[in-house]
């Protein structure tokens, strides 16, 4: 039996105070986001002495504790922030849907195919993928004015879509390649049509990298900035453009503190979702790494 290797007692606490300074550092952010955001503007951004954010001295003064949901409040009651909150789920909701629908069927055909032309269009998907934002969403502006659809959520789906899709063929792709064709086969020789293999035998054996790719153009969509914020209108805004409007060119007594409070608000559903998926991410991720 091999001897059991024994740790240098120097070498885990070197690593255990680099692991905790780092979660330190990447949650700080976040967590001092989130704290202000239960103050008022003279605290969070006081000049005269930081530490105004942490005892709540001006939001005392002005609310009479030391927290407050003013923030909140105006966010999502004044400014409406709900609805934004609205329009961002269903253009999530839809890309994700559609990305994975059309990413499985064709990243599997692109797998099983024989034919040269698979790696060409998986190039020419690449080049697509890696054009810049601002690029494609100037090419669909004419049209969309032409055919007076700006503003409204299905224009800004389309382009998420188009612009996720690539991404979502070749990720699927090398996960379908992962996958022997020898289930297709036993499959179709026990009587399954072809769709009926990959729908009942394909499917649920890569569901951590539909889990995985998913989860990407969930933030691709979630996270989305430019194409939102050109093709949508001012009401029917997802929550990222929603936010950079709180602030807009002339800075307003309250509306910093209003975006403080949506950022916090868009930021937690993310915490929430990575929390939730974790494990399917891990082996999504790690799918057809280690064979055998």
């Amino acid at each position: 039996m091999a001897a059991t290797q024994r740790r240098s007692p120097l070498l885990v606490t070197v690593s255990t105070v680099l692991v905790v300074l780092w979660v330190v550092v990447a949650a700080f952010p976040f967590v001092w986001t989130l704290w202000g955001s239960f103050k008022v503007q003279a605290d969070f951004f006081s000049l005269a002495d930081w530490r105004n954010a942490l005892r709540g001295t001006f939001t005392t003064i002005q609310t009479g504790g030391s927290f407050t949901a003013q923030g909140y409040h105006g966010a999502w009651v004044q400014e409406e922030f709900w609805r934004a909150a609205m329009n961002t789920m269903i253009v999530v909701v839809s890309v994700v849907v559609i990305s994975l629908t059309f990413g499985t069927l064709g990243g599997y055909a692109l797998a099983r195919s024989g034919f040269r032309y698979t790696f060409w269009l998986l190039m020419i998907a690449l080049v697509f993928r890696a054009m810049p934002h601002i690029t494609l969403v100037s090419g669909y502006l004419l049209p969309f004015f032409q055919w007076n659809v700006w503003g409204h959520l299905p224009t800004a789906i389309i382009v998420l879509v188009a612009i996720n899709q690539p991404f979502t063929l070749w990720m699927l792709h090398s996960f379908f390649l992962n996958i022997p064709k020898d289930l297709d086969e036993s499959a179709m020789v026990d009587g399954c049509t072809r769709f009926q293999a990959f729908r009942h035998v394909i499917v649920p054996v890569m569901w951590p990298g539909v889990i995985t790719t998913g989860l990407f153009s969930f933030l691709l969509a979630y996270n989305d900035f430019a194409v939102t914020a050109m093709l949508l209108s001012q009401q029917n805004h997802t929550m990222i453009p929603k936010i950079a409007s709180f602030l807009g060119s002339t800075q307003v007594e309250g509306n910093v503190m209003f975006a403080v409070a949506a950022v916090v608000s868009a930021t937690a559903p993310l915490f929430v979702l990575i929390l939730f998926f974790q494990r399917q991410i891990v082996s999504g991720l790690t799918a057809g790494a280690v064979k055998g």
